[in-house]
């Protein structure tokens, strides 16, 4: 997506003409009370602290990070389905943040998830149709006669065709059929944002790129917006127009996809793309992925300023003392640190032994002729 971001992001120039985000998240803060036996309070996770992004019209958002980085938990305070400690979660001008069940209910028929499990997220007992027909029967006045021409024309939308899996279980399908099921249900109402949860990383590769495709289609068919939280690095590259980077629940990198995977400015960004297994380019050998040293910190205690300074090899006393905020350093491209990888000391002081040209290839690589 071609677009001009502003310094906070808060509005995007296509042309001539202002687009204001579709969601705009500001300051979210999620926590959660940690008990051990007996029901004694033994700490406070702190799972998502003072995140703040946007979702424009029409984009797809990919959030990577590690296990543990809070990136499904933030999918699920933005849905409201575990209620944020504070911040705003603003949608088509409405903060969903302290909204009733009942208000909810009517903005979630535009908000909907594709969980990373279809088969934990469909109800075993349900044929096909009664599952993609549920949102149906909970949001429209649609007569039972309606609602079954627009099942049909849902799964077949999906690349399923409706004869063959109308009547079929959950249980009777592979994870793919699943997952396309689960995609027609999401997009049964029409909705303006779908959050895909992990909804590839269950599925094998070439299944994976299908649902890709599906999801691009739809995209383009439906104007939709996504939010794409993968730990797949190479995924979601191929899928976003933007990449937003979490570490130990806060957002420290976020700018457009070919520019962030060009040149990432963080340096947990650049730990993960070194964690990618690749070839060299010139000599055509397969390099080890980088492990990065040390251990993540636990969100129940962690580190004060920037919490990547305990396995950053740029940390300073600063790093420890003041909390890096997210700062436009290049155009759209904003990160949290303040080393960024663009200051040419910065760069040569965190030279892998990848690009040092010191790697091993990997055990029986060869060289490529």
């Amino acid at each position: 997506m071609s677009t001009d971001q502003t310094t906070g992001a808060v509005t995007v120039v296509q042309g001539h003409t202002q687009v204001e985000p579709l969601l705009l998240v500001r300051n979210l803060v999620q926590e959660f009370v940690s008990r051990g036996p007996g029901g004694v309070k033994t700490g406070t996770v702190h799972a998502v602290s003072d995140v703040s992004f946007e979702l424009m019209p029409g984009e797809t958002l990919g959030i990577v990070g590690e296990t543990g980085s809070g990136k499904t938990t933030l999918a699920r305070s933005i849905i409201q389905l575990d209620r944020p400690r504070s911040g705003e979660v603003m949608f088509d001008d409405q903060n969903l943040v302290g909204m009733s069940k009942r208000q909810l209910k009517k903005i979630r028929a535009n908000m909907q998830m594709v969980y990373q499990d279809p088969f934990g997220s469909l109800n075993p007992r349900w044929r096909i149709e009664d599952v993609v027909a549920e949102p149906l029967l909970g949001y429209t006045a649609m007569n039972s006669a309606d609602r079954r021409v627009r099942v049909r024309e849902l799964l077949e939308m999906v690349g399923l065709s409706p004869d063959a899996y109308l009547h079929r279980r959950p249980m009777e399908l592979s994870g793919g059929q699943a997952q396309r099921v689960a995609i027609a249900r999401a997009i049964a109402l029409n909705p303006k944002i779908i959050i895909c949860d992990e909804a590839i990383s269950s599925l094998d590769v070439l299944i994976q790129a299908q649902v890709i495709n599906l999801f691009e289609k739809l995209r383009a068919e439906l104007g939709l917006s996504y939010l794409f939280i993968a730990h797949n690095l190479a995924t979601v590259k191929q899928v976003s127009d933007r990449v937003a980077v979490m570490y130990l629940g806060q957002l420290v990198e976020i700018g457009p996809s070919e520019q962030l995977y060009r040149a990432p400015l963080h340096p947990y960004t650049r730990v993960l793309l070194d964690s990618i297994p690749t070839l060299d380019p010139k000599t055509g050998v397969a390099q080890r992925p980088v492990a990065q040293e040390g251990e993540t910190p636990s969100p129940l205690d962690p580190p004060s300023g920037c919490r990547f300074r305990t396995r950053c090899p740029l940390a300073q006393d600063i790093c420890a003392e003041v909390k890096p905020t997210l700062t436009e350093h290049q155009r759209g491209h904003r990160v949290a640190c303040h080393f960024p990888l663009d200051d040419p000391d910065a760069e040569a002081a965190f030279a892998t032994p990848r690009e040092a040209g010191s790697r091993e290839p990997l055990a029986g690589a060869t060289r490529l002729t």
